[in-house]
């Protein structure tokens, strides 16, 4: 192919922002970034910019944020770009219209081996289910959610003290690996694609809420420890403390699981001078770093420093 690249990026968390900056140390021509509209956060309700803007901003890329895909006015300035490439990288769903505005299509990363794991959360749930691999997929964007043709794909291993923050970042670092080789593959015009295929055992990463973060105490060692990993740092994996003086909800952050038989009630809170572990139905959960309301992370020694907790503490 001897027409030079023209790309549209599109991303907004700093997942996005690695494979960005790849791109660009590759000496690709961005045109244009597009990411989510400014939003206020935190108590101070300030403006917070997308991090994929913060780098925008860095590197003078010409930035647009849209609140309505199909905005005409939209419409026309992402065509004034003149782009013949689009990639997109933890985005949004996009309308046919935009996904099929260049020449050369628009191709996503997603964080799994698809068809495993379309949504919004494919790292997390990844480590919540056990799984011992993983990795990144591009593919080129149709009418669903993470279905189309794949392009590439790379697989890696999750350790068994790994969390989602620790396989962000390598996910990260070889899924911009896979969008050069990508565009290195649509850039020769040698692009071989794989139907996925549909089965009825798929895994899915529905998007993470706090329902869907709770710890079940009732559950087994394994997977209450598999949980809080894959939901670390964030959101956090949480449920509610009580003792005698204190009722109140808890992030949970590291932990340790020991097998064991004990005779302990499920969810009671044993405590030493420097540990807290809980009950469960094949053992203890060591309780390593956690989240008072309103406080920084803590060590479970530092919360004993300064906090009695009673024998009858449970957790549930």
């Amino acid at each position: 192919m001897t027409e030079k690249l023209r790309i549209v990026f599109m991303g907004t968390p700093n997942f996005a922002v690695g494979v960005l900056d790849r791109i660009l140390s590759e000496g690709y021509d961005v045109v244009g970034v597009i990411t989510a509209a400014d939003k206020p956060a935190g108590r101070g309700k300030k403006i917070k910019f997308s991090e994929v803007k913060e780098y925008a901003l860095q590197k003078n890329l010409n930035i647009l944020q849209p609140t309505n895909l199909k905005d005409s006015i939209f419409l026309e300035q992402l065509k004034n770009l003149q782009a013949n490439l689009q990639i997109v990288v933890a985005f949004r769903m996009l309308p046919d219209v935009v996904w099929k505005m260049p020449k050369f299509g628009t191709f996503n990363l997603h964080a799994s081996l698809l068809p495993n794991y379309r949504g919004a959360a494919p790292i997390n749930w990844a480590i919540i289910n056990g799984d011992t691999t993983t990795g990144v997929t591009t593919f080129f964007i149709d009418e669903k959610i993470d279905t189309g043709a794949i392009i590439r794909s790379k697989e890696i291993n999750i350790h068994s003290n790994e969390n989602a923050g620790s396989l962000h970042d390598k996910l990260q670092t070889i899924g911009a690996e896979t969008v050069i080789e990508t565009l290195k593959l649509i850039e020769s015009g040698s692009v071989q694609t794989t139907i996925q295929t549909e089965q009825e055992s798929l895994k899915t990463a529905n998007k993470l809420n706090k329902e869907n973060c709770k710890i079940n105490w009732q559950d087994t060692g394994i997977n209450i420890y598999n949980k809080i990993r894959g939901l670390s740092p964030y959101p956090g994996a949480w449920c509610q403390f009580e003792d005698d003086i204190h009722q109140f909800d808890i992030k949970i952050l590291e932990t340790v699981f020991i097998k064991t038989t004990h005779d302990f009630r499920i969810g009671q809170i044993i405590c030493t001078k420097k540990d807290i572990k809980v009950a469960v139905v094949d053992g203890f959960i060591h309780l390593n770093v956690l989240q008072m309301p309103g406080k920084k992370q803590m060590k479970a020694f530092e919360i004993l420093n300064g906090m009695k907790i009673s024998d009858k503490a449970k957790v549930f």
